[in-house]
């Protein structure tokens, strides 16, 4: 089963996993698609639908959208114009949804508040192979998004984690 996971905003990411016998394989992780500048910013729903109909998952885990402490009416609005977008686009690619906490999904996964870092030290230690797509500390975005749609597919379908290598114990 294809599943996308979507952390919001213009800075954010769509995550695309596959689940196939209780494995769980990352495919393919890809910033939220963006056209103009500065105030501009919109997300680029062209481009965006052709991508959701190109891999044609069946259902996408998306964070809750919510209101941020000492953020402005303006970002806000834009928040608020992209998280409506990517709705729009998943209603209309008829793909299933589920809307996740932020709160649930890193108590999950044990994430201390707004830890990006920690977040992105997650994905890569679930997903070695996958590095590419974490590699700069920019990234952190992709890595919320895999880690949004990895806690929908082990709370919504029960699938296990995927085997991280082992950490070496220093006593």
């Amino acid at each position: 089963m294809k599943i996308i996971g979507i952390d919001p905003g213009l800075s954010g990411a769509l995550a695309r996993l596959e689940v196939a016998n209780g494995d769980v394989t990352l495919v393919e992780v890809i910033d939220v698609p963006i056209v103009g500048s500065g105030a501009k910013q919109a997300v680029d729903v062209i481009q965006l639908q052709e991508w959701l109909l190109r891999h044609g998952p069946r259902h996408a885990f998306l964070e809750r959208a919510q209101a941020m402490p000492k953020q402005g009416a303006s970002s806000g609005f834009k928040y608020g114009r992209v998280v409506g977008a990517l709705e729009a686009m998943l209603t209309v690619s008829t793909i299933a949804m589920t809307m996740v906490e932020p709160s649930k999904w890193k108590r999950h996964f044990h994430l201390q508040g707004a830890d990006k870092e920690g977040a992105r030290g997650l994905a890569i230690r679930l997903f070695p192979g996958e590095h590419r797509f974490f590699a700069r500390k920019k990234d952190h975005g992709r890595a919320e998004a895999v880690l949004i749609g990895l806690y929908g597919v082990q709370t919504a379908l029960h699938v296990a984690t995927p085997a991280a290598p082992a950490a070496e114990v220093v006593a």
